[in-house]
């Protein structure tokens, strides 16, 4: 019989609470102990006034009468993007499918498993939305006369594209191996891209359903570089013989007027949870910067810089890259240095940056629940004590872990701060008799940057090999989920005592091949858990028609596009054996 029972089911009848990362983290220093056992209903708090509401992940069931298990259509194992013509602008079509790789490299998969194992859960993993708002003063889409693909091409069609990979989550059926219930949605940050309040509010439509409009500025018209006349630039609508045209990028006289044209999302028909992501955090992804008032006035006012030299964007680039200029002082300066070749804009307040506070609140707000759950995983506990970290229950088996990795000293890598890195270290001892997958947006290897948070200078940063190190002490640990690396990498990590986990990075949603990832966990009934990972696309047909520039067809335009895209690196998509997969574990 499987346990895939999700937790909200006996959660109906009972108010069921367990506990959130913030009220973890505000209680550590009393040394209040957590647990979030299927057995539990209430957090074992030291007061009621630490208890918070539970998310739980209500799972969805399957259509009645549908045989479920196991499938493929929807999903990259029966069929891929790929390209038609063997040279030039390649235009998509249908390509065979990706085989599922089974990885015995932690366990040895044993024979007849298929017919003994039961199903824990089921989830989708997004990642790497990056939701843009084009139009964006502060955007960095100069930097492309040193480095071509610091602008894409297809970065206008980010709304409808992530619509679209909704409704491929809705169409599916159950997961493909298990036939099992999907509980929920993880996205795993970097859900906007330039920490503007204009891109935060479409996150929080496309993923709970809503209408959006993706224009910012004028109401009537599109301003920016993709209407210019700047070479640099492809100009889709206009005569002139810019550099992607050369290349082979198609003259569409309206698609300036369709990319900000009002879209519908039907909101995700699962719960979802979200993770926080550097974009998501840090002004442009990459500056802590949001004290800057010449800054936080440049990104709502009405003056954008469009073109630079290459010698200039080279200078700027690499002080981004090396981490020169984490407060984005710099930066402030490179824009008052460029000030007089900077063009007239609409100006527009929707562009401000917004906070970790406005982050959160956005989450907590009634109008953005969709189906739930309250917060997507934050709370007021969260608010209050200024922390984007959490734990939420996914089914009896199985609970969830949401880190943030971000810094917000400044800088695109990340780390932990202590309190986190000891709040994640008790969560697991406290739910030992449950196994765990972690949550974040960077990897392991991208947790580099240890640079001091401004609001708790005195504590310690961690890097990614001391959140290993934590995982693999603990039986129970069976993923670490993330994104960040915008490629497919899945990575088996092993420690003494047999003790070990997979690391499980997916490609981003925003570069090709723009993927999403199906996780199942089952219980083999041998001694041994396989995580079953499968790739989806968005649910955009694979060929595209130029006349078609409706909400569907701007998705598949932006699948083809991001193919294109001039310096776009087409390894993302990883080796097989990071795709669609079967990792098998050994029991804790």
């Amino acid at each position: 019989m499987s346990r895939i029972r999700s937790v909200a089911t006996s959660a109906l009848g009972v108010n069921r609470r367990t506990v959130l990362a913030a009220a973890g983290a505000v209680s550590l220093s009393a040394g209040v102990g957590y647990a979030l056992r299927p057995t539990d209903s209430h957090a074992a708090t030291a007061s009621a006034a630490a208890e918070a509401e539970a998310p739980v992940a209500h799972s969805r069931q399957a259509a009645a009468g549908a045989a479920t298990a196991p499938y493929t259509k929807g999903t990259t194992v029966a069929s891929v993007a790929a390209p038609r013509n063997g040279s030039g602008y390649r235009r998509l079509g249908d390509g065979p499918g990706w085989k599922r790789v089974v990885r015995g490299e932690l366990a040895a998969p044993q024979s007849g498993r298929a017919s003994r194992r039961t199903a824990l859960a089921a989830f989708v993993q997004f990642t790497d939305l990056h939701l843009m708002d084009v139009q964006h003063p502060l955007r960095l889409e100069y930097l492309r006369s040193h480095d071509v693909h610091a602008w894409r091409p297809h970065e206008a069609l980010t709304v409808p594209g992530a619509i679209s990979l909704v409704e491929r989550v809705n169409a599916l059926r159950g997961a493909p191996v298990t036939g099992a219930p999907l509980h929920f949605v993880m996205t795993t940050g970097d859900n906007t891209d330039n920490n503007a309040h204009s891109e935060l509010e479409w996150f929080m439509k496309v993923m709970s359903g809503g209408r959006i409009t993706p224009n910012s500025g004028d109401p009537r018209h599109y301003e920016g570089v993709q209407n210019s006349g700047l070479k640099l630039y492809w100009q889709p609508g206009s005569g002139v013989r810019d550099h992607d045209k050369a290349l082979g990028f198609p003259y569409l006289k309206n698609f300036l007027a369709a990319a900000i044209r009002e879209v519908r999302s039907p909101g995700l028909n699962l719960p979802w949870y979200s993770t926080v992501g550097n974009h998501d955090a840090l002004p442009l992804g990459c500056y802590g910067s949001h004290g800057d008032r010449y800054l936080a006035e440049a990104a709502i006012g009405g003056r954008k810089l469009m073109s630079v030299s290459d010698a200039d964007a080279k200078k700027l680039q690499d002080a981004i890259k090396n981490a020169k200029d984490p407060k984005g002082t710099g930066y402030r300066d490179f824009l008052k240095a460029h000030a007089r070749s900077m063009r007239p804009v609409t100006p527009d307040e929707k562009r401000a940056p917004y906070t970790q506070a406005d982050y959160l609140k956005a989450h907590l707000d009634p109008a953005y629940q969709g189906l739930g759950p309250v917060g997507h995983g934050y709370s007021s506990a969260n608010l209050d004590a200024g922390t984007q970290y959490y734990a939420f229950r996914i089914s009896d088996d199985v609970i969830g872990i949401s880190l943030d990795t971000t810094d917000a000293g400044g800088h695109y890598e990340g780390s932990i701060g202590t309190a986190q890195l000891k709040w994640l270290d008790r969560t697991l001892k406290d739910n030992k008799d449950s196994y765990a997958v972690v949550f974040s947006h960077h990897t392991s290897k991208t947790m580099t940057n240890t640079r001091p948070d401004p609001a708790r200078p005195a504590e310690k940063r961690h890097g990614g090999a001391e959140v290993i190190s934590v995982l693999a002490s603990h039986a129970n640990v069976l993923a670490w989920v993330n994104g960040h690396i915008h490629k497919n990498v899945i990575t088996p990590h092993q420690a003494s005592g047999g003790r070990s986990f997979w690391e499980i990075s997916t490609a981003s949603h925003v570069d090709y091949p723009q993927l999403a990832r199906i996780i199942e966990l089952v219980d083999n009934k041998d001694g041994t858990v396989s995580l079953f990972t499968t790739l989806i696309e968005s649910a955009a047909p694979h060929r595209t028609d130029y006349a078609d520039l409706s909400q569907t067809g701007l998705a598949a335009l932006y699948r083809e596009l991001s193919y294109n895209a001039p310096g776009a690196n087409k390894t993302l998509a990883g080796d097989a054996a990071d795709r669609n997969t079967e990792l098998v574990l050994k029991k804790g």
